[in-house]
C-alpha cells in the first residue's frame, strides 16, 4: 500500500494471517526485495516459525526474497488473493480520508503497530456468533476498554 507522508510516498508492508489478524507490519521507502528481506525476517523472528503457504500480490521482489531466504512453501500470487491484507489497510485510508496525515515515518509506524495490536485484540470474527453473542461481548470490551482508559 502506498502512503503520502510529507508529500513522499512511503510504501506500507503488512503480513496478515488467515484469520486477518495483524501479524507485523513495516514502512519502507522502497518497494524491492531489501524491504521483503527485512519483514520476513522480522517475521520469522517473531513468530518462531516458516508459514505454510505464502500469498502475495505479483510482485517479483517476494520471489527473489523468499529464494534467499530458502523458504519452500508454496507461494500463491494472483487477483484477489491477497484480500485479507488489502482489508487490513482500510483504517489507513479511512485515517487518509478524514484529513488525519501521518506527519513522519516514525509516527506512521507507531501509531499504525498500536493500532493493529489493539484491532486484534478486540475483533470478533462476526461470521463465527451470533447477534447476541456479539452484544454481550461487545458491552464487556466496552467496559474493558473505559477501565483500561481510567486507569491512564
Amino acid at each position: 500500500m502506498v502512503v503520502r507522508i510529507a508529500g513522499r510516498r512511503i510504501y506500507l508492508w503488512r503480513a496478515v494471517d488467515h484469520e486477518g489478524e495483524v501479524l507485523d507490519m513495516l514502512i519502507r521507502r522502497r518497494r524491492d526485495s531489501r524491504a521483503v528481506l527485512r519483514l520476513m525476517r522480522k517475521l520469522l523472528k517473531k513468530q518462531g516459525f516458516a508459514p505454510k503457504l505464502l500469498v502475495t500480490d505479483k510482485l517479483r521482489s517476494y520471489a527473489a526474497a523468499f529464494r534467499q531466504l530458502g523458504l519452500c512453501c508454496p507461494h500463491e500470487q494472483g487477483l484477489r488473493r491477497n484480500n485479507r491484507a488489502e482489508n487490513s489497510h482500510q483504517v489507513v485510508r479511512r485515517h487518509e480520508r478524514k484529513l488525519q496525515r501521518l506527519k513522519s515515518a516514525r509516527s506512521a509506524q507507531r501509531f499504525l503497530s498500536m493500532h493493529a495490536a489493539v484491532h486484534n485484540t478486540f475483533n470478533l470474527q462476526r461470521h463465527l456468533i451470533s447477534r447476541s453473542t456479539l452484544r454481550i461481548f461487545r458491552t464487556e470490551v466496552a467496559a474493558e476498554w473505559q477501565a483500561a482508559v481510567a486507569a491512564a
